[in-house]
């Protein structure tokens, strides 16, 4: 393992603490009393579109930066996988290893002349 990984993989546990604090910080979209009775007054399709607070900045920053070490250490584990190929490849390795085996004879052994007691 090396020292990037555990850079990378150090800074996504912390990313991950960070974005689980932030969205539970935050209050839901429908926390009012109309949204308790399921009404959304007049607002849009999706919802009121008010404007950014922190923690809803924090929430983008740090789901941008969860999606950046992910893609960085799926990056970095596949540069430091040790396969021999894919598992077809593997079992037509196989194969024509066994084919290879069948068509070679098997050595011939000597012939004892039996011993008298």
């Amino acid at each position: 393992m090396s020292w990037l990984t555990i850079a990378v993989t150090a800074v996504h546990v912390v990313v991950c603490l960070v974005l689980i604090l932030v969205v539970l910080l935050q209050s839901g979209k429908a926390a009012d009393l109309a949204g308790a009775f399921g009404g959304m007054g007049s607002q849009t399709v999706f919802g009121p579109r008010g404007t950014a607070t922190v923690l809803s900045k924090a929430t983008t920053v740090a789901a941008a930066l969860f999606m950046v070490t992910s893609l960085s250490l799926g990056i970095l584990a596949n540069g430091q996988s040790r396969s021999s190929g894919s598992v077809l490849e593997n079992r037509a390795k196989r194969a024509r290893a066994q084919q290879q085996q069948k068509k070679t004879p098997a050595p011939a052994t000597p012939a004892t002349a039996p011993t008298k007691k």
